[in-house]
């Protein structure tokens, strides 16, 4: 990629209890140390955040009680090792303890110009878009993903196509 594009994702969250109920006192807890470590990790840009240092505070959909966590990336697979191949997968496990499942899609990913901070309006409106017509190049999930706008895909190998029939 030639690194006018980054990707941008926002994942919603709605907990089960009052963030500063005990029910999600180990939450929270984790929130500082997982947090630096993405301020640390490889293809890291930037976080949402408030004065506090996170962004629990901050309520950008009609429902109040939704947390919002977004983020941007130098490239997809920085996100996908922060994500699956650190200390973040350890926490990430434990979701169900403290947030409820959602109906409705809860995670987003979006191609951004390099330098681009996203805002809470674009990524509710990226969250609303995969929701009402499903992954596309505007919004996608780590299952069905797009190349950067300026990125395109390869031939098909030898291996890939489909064989000639006489």
């Amino acid at each position: 990629m030639s690194g006018r594009w980054q990707i941008a994702q926002v994942n919603i969250a709605l907990p089960r209890e009052p963030v500063d109920s005990p029910a999600l006192a180990e939450f929270v807890a984790n929130l500082e140390p997982i947090n630096a470590l993405a301020d640390q990790a490889p293809g890291f840009v930037w976080r949402l955040q408030d004065e506090s240092g996170d962004a629990t505070s901050i309520r950008p959909f009609d429902d109040d009680r939704l947390m919002i966590n977004m983020s941007v990336w130098e490239s997809i697979e920085d996100l996908w090792k922060f994500v699956y191949d650190s200390a973040h997968l350890d926490v990430m496990r434990r979701r169900r303890e403290w947030m409820t499942k959602l109906a409705e899609s809860h995670l987003v990913l979006w191609w951004i110009p390099a330098g681009h901070i996203p805002s809470a309006d674009e990524a509710r409106d990226r969250l609303d878009l995969l929701r009402t017509d499903g992954p596309g190049p505007e919004a996608f999930t780590f299952k069905q993903r797009y190349p950067a706008p300026d990125v395109t895909p390869q031939a098909p190998s030898f291996d890939d196509r489909e064989p000639c029939r006489a």
